[in-house]
This record gives C-alpha cells, structure tokens and sequence, in this order.
C-alpha cells in the first residue's frame, strides 16, 4: 500500500495562496513524488476563501483565545469555520503517515507563526496554524513537518525517517495488533531506536516486556506514539558510532582480525567525521552476506527508508 502523506496544496505548486501563488517544493515533487500518495489541502480555501484574498492572522481575543482573523479587518473572523472544517475533515486522516505543512502560514505553520494581541500588538513567533494545531492533537504520533525546515539536510532526513517507520507500523498492525507483532516489529527497530535515543530505547524495551499489562489498543497506540517521538530526535555520530559498535560486536566470531581491525577503523573514521555513514553501514552489509546474521540483516536500521533518497550522509 502506498505511503500516504498529507500535504498543504500549495507546497505542491498549486496557485491557492492569499497573494495567488504557490511555494512548489523541489523535494516533495521530485525525490519524494515516486514513493508517496500525496493527499493536498488548502484549508483556507477549503472554507470558502478565494485566491488571492485579504492577508489573515493569529489574534488573541480579550479572553486570551487564538483566533483567526483577516489583517485588515478583525471583525472579519473565520476561527469557526476552520475549526469546523476541521472537526469534519481531520478523522478521514487515521491512515496517513505523515504530513507536510506550510511554514508560517496562520492555518498551517507547526510554529513560529507570529501572534497578536487583542490590540493588534505582535508579540512575536509564538503561534501554532489554527489547522495544524488540530491535526497534531488529533493525532499527536503522525510526523509532521513544515515545507520551509525540509531544506535542512538534518531534518528532511529525520522526517521521512519517521514517516516510512509509520507507515512500516501501520502496515504490520493493519489486520489488526498482537503483541507477536509489536514483539518482531520493535525486535527490527531496536537499533534505529538506539541511534536516534538510547533513553527510548529502554522506555521501548520495557514497555513492550510489559505489553500483557495493557489493553491491546492503548498499547498499539502508546508504542506508535512514543516510538514517534524517540524518532525525532535528531540522531548523532557518537549514537550511530554506538549502533555501529553494537551490531560489530554481532560479527566478532566470524571476522578474522584484519576484517575486525579494517571495521573498527571505519567506525572510528566516520565517529571523526572523515567518512560518511553509507561507508561503515557498506562494510557491516558486505560481512553479512559472507557471514549470514538474519537478527543483524532484519534490522531497519540499515535501510530506515529507500536508498534512492539519498538522505543518509
């Protein structure tokens, strides 16, 4: 089943913005276009408004309530209809993977959208889109990331790290969730886990070694989410070294000492910064077909996503 990942419509070049223009992502609607299903929403055109249309902002009322407002004219006020739309539109979304918002924007920034006070003061880079701040309580496990944060390397490549463990989730548990299923899928993530945050890892580990304490759906829930949540931690040198470390230490009974020393270099060269990833995790894949490990060769860590992307440095 294709990977479904919502997306604002402007980000996919479509002319909806308030000014009439579009702001096309090269990434979504090239690299990533091939392996995804894309689902685009406007919601300020979902709610009637036309392109282009007055400029609209976060404004607090004189209850310290967030609304959505036209700029011009604060009487003008469309906080019910968006959160209406939302209400209607968000539980359709149960079986997306991840989704792509518009930076900024009053209805769909993740953060930083700049607010108002009740006199028209700015107050800064503090507010949440009305729209996105629904989705992501509605659905506080699905990846969600701005348009404008995939131009750095880091946090595209951390996105769609999460995005297709999603999905890999989803489809394991799609016929229904057993603890025999979340048993092998964490027993694949367990080094991906430990690259991205080794505190996680043993939160993971024991939650799953208690699963019989927990009723079958809030369990299934309670890992998605926090596996989600262990993901987004931007994964370092010395944490991948540590990975590396680890599933080395799998191989030491079939290396010879000049195999072993040659690894070892490579780990350490990359933990410097001399050699990209791809190398030591090459090296590590070459042994295992020499020598066969199905434990090691399973592990999603190898390949969280399609080489083809080209993420990994």
């Amino acid at each position: 089943m294709a990977i479904k990942i919502g997306i604002s419509a402007c980000v996919l070049g479509e002319k909806v913005r308030y000014d009439g223009g579009h702001k096309a992502s090269a990434f979504c609607l090239q690299q990533l276009l091939p392996l995804v299903s894309y689902v685009p929403i406007c919601p300020e055109m979902a709610i009637g408004m036309p392109s282009p249309r007055p400029a609209i902002r976060l404004q607090l009322d004189e209850k310290q309530n967030v609304r959505l407002v036209q700029s011009n004219d604060i009487r003008i006020d469309h906080t019910q209809s968006m959160l209406d739309y939302t209400a209607k539109t968000l539980p359709r979304f149960s079986d997306l993977s991840g989704y792509i918002v518009c930076a900024k924007s009053p209805s769909c920034g993740m953060e930083r959208v700049r607010l108002f006070d009740a006199k028209g003061q700015q107050l800064g880079k503090l507010g949440v889109g009305l729209y996105t701040h629904q989705l992501m309580q509605k659905y506080p496990w699905l990846p969600v990331e701005e348009d404008g944060r995939l131009f750095d390397a880091d946090l595209r490549e951390n996105f769609i790290c999460r995005v297709f463990s999603c999905h890999d989730y989803q489809q394991t548990m799609r016929d229904g969730f057993s603890i025999g299923k979340l048993v092998a899928f964490h027993s694949r993530y367990k080094f991906l886990v430990m690259a991205h945050s080794p505190a996680a890892y043993r939160t993971l580990g024991r939650l799953v070694a208690q699963a019989k304490l927990f009723a079958p759906d809030e369990l299934c829930q309670r890992y998605l989410l926090e596996l989600m949540q262990a993901l987004k931690n931007i994964a370092t040198r010395k944490q991948h070294t540590n990975v590396l470390q680890h599933l080395q230490g799998f191989l030491k009974h079939s290396l010879n000492a000049d195999a072993k020393q040659e690894l070892t270099e490579l780990i350490h060269r990359y933990r410097q910064g001399f050699v990209p990833l791809l190398a030591p995790i090459t090296l590590l894949q070459h042994h295992l077909k020499l020598q066969p490990n199905s434990y090691v060769s399973s592990q999603r860590y190898f390949e969280p996503y399609p080489e083809s992307l080209g993420l990994r440095a």
